[in-house]
């Protein structure tokens, strides 16, 4: 299997002979993904985000302008199974729903990748898939929601609800504590209860959802097994932080189809291969990738958003407003996890 240095030498071993000569990090990740999909004979899409690297670049989470790029990848693309590899921070938790809602109208049969991470709602995602195929470094995360407070902070709405709770039941007990209560209090805002409430229930309608109509659909016990996965991925006590990742063996543990991804060392090697080529991709202004294995890709840099179709030059032409597509529009969705 190449390593991450052996892809990386391939892509600046020809600058070595002719200095003039860019990397072609487009040209290795997509023989990758072409060697990854001759291996496996599924449709592949690559759903990844630069959220890890250094640089801080902005638009790394799910969000529903992301429903035009797969709508652009999925286009030839032939079904009834999908092999989807994700590495993602996650996002919104209603676009995250509109992109399953999506790729199930296409495909009967998912199969996630999770060759590194994929947390929050790209946890969800993954969730929606028919099994998820991780390595023992690969994980998931926790779904409980995250809201923007008045601090200009996120923070868990479990943790913001069961704050409130506790400041009602001292300011009852011993009314003096009213005064040191008042200046947290006064962050909430008039909806931001209701709206921690919904997030969270949100969250785990839509995963109890996936899980019964998806993963454990052979299963004669769904439903209840799908409540109570849901529950333990939303939990945020259950789970202690919501950057605590969630490994193979605890997802199995919950009841999710989770194949190793060593069983295969083949298969092992062509995904990470992926991976790493798509990581070093990052070293330039992309941010966002989504790509299927026949070259057609959508990408978000820092700069604009471009499309490609095969045999294009990425990052050639800019992705027009009002770009015309087979597929209709999502509809619009505003509330944020």
């Amino acid at each position: 299997m190449p390593t991450w240095g052996d892809i990386l030498q391939e892509l600046f071993e020809p600058a070595t002979a002719n200095p003039s000569v860019q990397p072609d990090f487009d040209g290795v990740r997509r023989k990758y993904i072409t060697e990854l999909h001759a291996m496996t004979g599924r449709d592949t899409i690559l759903y990844y985000t630069d959220w890890m690297g250094a640089s801080g670049k902005p638009g790394t989470s799910i969000e529903l302008g992301d429903m035009q790029g797969i709508m652009e990848v999925n286009k030839g693309l032939r079904g009834p199974g999908l092999d989807l590899i994700l590495h993602s921070p996650g996002g919104s938790a209603e676009a995250t729903a509109s992109i399953v809602r999506y790729l199930r109208t296409k495909f009967t049969d998912i199969r996630v990748f999770v060759p590194l991470a994929a947390m929050s709602a790209a946890t969800m995602w993954a969730l929606a898939g028919d099994q998820i195929v991780m390595g023992k470094h690969s994980q998931l995360g926790p779904i409980d929601p995250q809201m923007l407070t008045s601090d200009g902070q996120y923070h868990p709405a479990s943790s913001i609800l069961k704050q409130f709770e506790r400041a009602k039941a001292e300011i009852s007990d011993k009314p003096s504590l009213l005064g040191a209560w008042v200046p947290i209090l006064q962050g909430y805002g008039p909806s931001l209860l209701q709206e921690c409430e919904r997030a969270e229930l949100l969250a785990q309608n839509l995963v109890e959802q996936w899980l019964a109509s998806y993963m454990l659909r052979a299963d004669g016990d769904r439903e209840a097994k799908a409540k109570a996965m849901s529950k333990w991925f939303s939990e945020y006590g259950a789970n202690q932080s919501h950057a605590l990742g969630i490994d193979r063996t605890q997802a199995r543990d919950r009841g999710v189809i989770v194949v190793d991804l060593e069983t295969d060392q083949s298969l092992q090697d062509a995904v990470l291969s992926v991976h790493h080529a798509t990581i070093l991709t990052f070293s330039g202004s992309a941010s966002k990738i989504v790509e299927n294995h026949c070259g057609r890709a959508w990408v978000q840099s820092v700069q604009q958003v471009v499309l490609q179709a095969p045999g294009a030059v990425l990052g050639e032409a800019p992705m027009p407003a009002n770009a015309p597509t087979d597929d209709p529009s999502p509809s619009e969705l505003t509330a944020q996890p």
